[in-house]
């Protein structure tokens, strides 16, 4: 007779998603972060969701960090690539949107990943920083890169963002 595993679960509260994009209307960019950072104005449900923090921002810069945990696995174990490509999108887009004036907009247009080692749980706590490369009137491009405490990479990328700026 096979013995079941036990079951894990996680409970995920969120507040109204409404309430950040309102203000990330009313803010620039760099303001936005910064009331994100204290509270202000709540995190959006993804980095909830995937349990990302905003440990710091500056204009054109951001770093989040994660705690890599069984929730981000996929079938071998390892940390989804979609988890780590999640986080490389919300480092280098939010960089972008730090430098954003009030009523500007962005998407993210492309993204590129490189993954350099697997992520696994005993990873520990990992750092991703988002760095703006070039802020034009349509389009900006950014770079991210995912690392530990002792700077291991453990992925990097780009990103190309299509900017909605105010006339």
């Amino acid at each position: 007779m096979t013995e079941t595993p036990p079951t894990r679960s996680r409970l995920i509260e969120w507040q109204d998603p409404r309430l950040t994009a309102v203000k990330a209307t009313q803010m620039n960019g760099l303001d936005f972060f910064r009331a994100w950072q204290t509270g202000e104005v709540p995190a959006p449900p993804i980095g909830v969701l995937m349990g990302f923090g905003l440990q710091e921002v500056s204009d054109g810069r951001i770093v989040f960090t994660m705690q890599p945990a069984e929730y981000h696995f996929n079938p071998i174990g390892a940390v989804h690539g979609g988890v780590i490509a999640t986080i490389l999108d919300s480092a280098m887009s939010c960089a972008v949107h730090t430098k954003l004036p009030v009523g500007g907009g962005y998407t993210t247009l492309e993204i590129k990943v490189n993954y350099t080692r697997p992520v696994l749980a005993d990873s520990g706590e990992l750092y991703c920083i988002g760095q703006v490369i070039h802020m034009g009137r349509r389009a900006a491009t950014a770079e991210g890169k995912l690392q530990d405490a002792a700077g291991k990479l453990y992925a990097h990328g780009t990103a190309t963002c299509m900017l909605f700026l105010p006339a």
